[in-house]
């Protein structure tokens, strides 16, 4: 697939961007309220007989806030959309396939960090025919940190946009396995739909 960007100057990214997320069939409000919805059900549920809550009577990890939000993100648009989403299932499926058109599927990545998304060092390689494509659109959550029981932590900044494999920039030590984004990137790839006030 030829990237939507391809031939263009950064002065035109934006424009792309803004056409790319208008043709998609996700609306922006709904890609927010899926992820906030998610993210309050990490908090607002119990587990198991004691009625363990996560952010009071557990303080989890951040990787394990990201895994649960890789599963809960997936499974409110399954359930808010039923039969157009679903969850990825196959090894070259995204994160949150489409089920109309694969191009409009989703690869979601979420962070601790203030502002910034990772990927593996892989997301910055050309894809393989068996893999999934690191192209088209990202869907990424910024989060905070537990911290203690009388604060309850939130979502930072939802952003969502189209990159490319040679968007991600791969650590500069042969044996370093993080991909990173680059400022032009941030600017006008992603857009940002939520911000923390």
């Amino acid at each position: 697939m030829t990237s939507p960007y391809f031939g263009k100057p950064t002065s035109e990214w934006l424009a792309v961007t803004e056409r790319l997320i208008a043709e998609h069939p996700l609306t922006e409000t709904g890609i927010v309220d899926c992820c906030i919805s998610a993210w309050n059900d990490i908090y607002q549920s119990k587990i198991g007989r004691h009625g363990i809550t996560i952010g009071k009577d557990i303080f989890v990890r951040p990787q394990i806030i990201g895994a649960l939000l890789h599963e809960l993100i997936p499974a409110e648009m399954v359930a808010t959309y039923p039969g157009q989403w679903r969850r990825e299932e196959e090894v070259d499926d995204k994160d949150i396939v489409y089920i109309p058109d694969s191009k409009f599927s989703i690869e979601l990545k979420t962070s601790s960090n203030p502002s910034k998304i990772f990927g593996n060092r892989s997301f910055a390689q050309a894809p393989s025919l068996s893999k999934k494509s690191k192209d088209g659109y990202y869907l990424t959550v910024n989060f905070e940190q537990t911290k203690s029981a009388s604060t309850v932590p939130e979502v930072t900044i939802i952003r969502f946009g189209w990159l490319d494999h040679t968007d991600w920039i791969p650590q500069k030590s042969e044996t370093g396995q993080m991909a990173s984004l680059g400022k032009d990137t941030y600017l006008y790839k992603l857009k940002t739909l939520y911000l923390k006030r």
